[in-house]
């Protein structure tokens, strides 16, 4: 039975996700355990993705992190999305030892926690000293998120940005078609304001949304609005219900949503080309993640910053998984031979104190968002961040545990977790 279920599961997923874990060459780079030129200076290597809150971080790194931890250098492997998963599970699960700190989501957190690639990082909490332990605040992350993160209840990643999914909107579009913006939109709604905003001669998409394939692609979106109209993987035998009506009429409209009024090439439009569209005031709306607004309230990024509205993730047949919840976080490879170093700077990274520094050197609107309560009761990210409200409500109300209408034997909202 366990092995015909297995069975159904791979061929059920492979239908519409690539789980982007195909072997691939190991990424260049040194061992985990290199020293720099001194030999009393340990070299930490973290492999990242190539995002920009990630980047800001490596500029930090080096700017403050490594000037204050005079013996600690960070070397930064930074990879796209699909090639980090394959590339560090090859390494975490072959115990390579390449990499100390590894960035994972909320997916792998604690499938890799279970199969013993990641360290506990309770007893490191658990040693910090009492100043350490009142500035890290561990109790001021955000619970949904570090729900995602724990395994047996017990954290095995700290989070560096956490997200939902929300529709973000260009403002002057829709007042000049005299178009009002529900604050909780449906599909239906969301159809017809694309239809009516689409202008391709003046280079206005309607909608952008991700068309390139891959689970860290379209799918991620793709999920919730299958969740929103009621389909689901399986029911509660396990059975695939790929084939529902449901699911079939969730899959139609978004692609034909894509077709008639997304962005030119949407097939192969992963999140950046969405969002750059969307900056460039080339797309009316922009279905995507939570943590997309700081790039579009972002003058020097964005040519729409200021008039962007936002609005919950839009619904169908039920509220339940149209939203997402994710956290790109920070892991202690189990492997690592440099563990306390590596807890010094996962503290670090993930500290109030980084958001404050973060805010102050590249903008509040850039502070990595969805973390931590404290940052949404700062005035200075308030007024830089019009989106705070939406996130937050959207990150404490996601659904991952009944993702649609009908029960369901898994986790997850936009991933089927098995």
């Amino acid at each position: 039975m366990k092995e015909s279920l297995m069975k159904i599961t791979a061929q059920a997923i492979s239908v519409l996700i690539s789980l982007a874990l195909l072997l691939a060459g190991l990424v260049a780079c040194s061992p985990a355990s290199q020293s720099s030129s001194s030999p009393n200076t340990i070299t930490l290597t973290i492999a990242t993705v190539n995002n920009s809150q990630m980047v800001q971080m490596e500029q930090l790194t080096k700017q403050v992190f490594e000037k204050e931890h005079a013996t600690i250098k960070v070397n930064f492997v930074t990879l796209p999305e699909n090639d980090l998963r394959s590339k560090v599970t090859q390494d975490v699960a072959t115990k390579a030892g390449k990499f100390d700190i590894a960035t994972i989501g909320s997916y792998e957190t604690p499938i890799w926690a279970h199969n013993g690639w990641l360290q506990d990082l309770s007893p490191y909490l658990d040693k910090m000293s009492a100043q350490q332990k009142s500035s890290y605040n561990y109790d001021d992350l955000l619970k949904p998120i570090m729900s995602t993160l724990s395994y047996q209840k017990h954290p095995y990643s700290l989070p560096f940005y956490g997200e939902s999914s929300m529709m973000m909107y260009n403002k002057e579009l829709f007042a000049k078609h005299n178009l009002t913006m529900p604050e909780h939109p449906t599909w239906d709604q969301i159809a017809q304001f694309a239809k009516t905003l689409n202008d391709p001669a003046n280079g206005v998409a309607g909608i952008a949304m991700r068309g390139q394939s891959g689970w860290g692609m379209n799918m991620a979106l793709l999920d919730t609005i299958i969740n929103t109209y009621g389909g689901r993987w399986f029911d509660m035998d396990w059975k695939p219900q790929l084939s529902s009506p449901a699911v079939q009429q969730a899959v139609t409209d978004y692609v034909t949503l894509l077709q008639k009024y997304g962005e030119p090439g949407a097939s192969s439009a992963g999140w950046q080309e969405c969002v750059s569209l969307m900056a460039q005031g080339k797309a009316a709306m922009f279905y995507d993640a939570t943590s997309m607004a700081g790039v579009l309230e972002t003058p020097s990024s964005s040519k729409i910053a200021g008039k962007v509205g936002y609005a919950y993730a839009p619904t169908k047949a039920t509220e339940n998984g149209s939203r997402w919840l994710w956290a790109w976080s920070l892991g202690l490879v189990k492997s690592s031979r440099n563990q306390d170093a590596a807890f010094q700077f996962l503290t670090w990274a993930t500290s109030p104190g980084y958001l404050t520094l973060a805010g102050k050197t590249f903008g509040w609107a850039q502070v990595p968002p969805g973390t931590r309560a404290s940052i949404y009761q700062n005035a200075d990210y308030q007024k830089a961040a019009p989106f705070a409200k939406v996130t937050l409500d959207s990150i404490n109300t996601a659904t991952p545990d009944k993702p649609t209408l009908d029960s369901v034997p898994y986790h997850g909202v936009q991933y089927v977790g098995i």
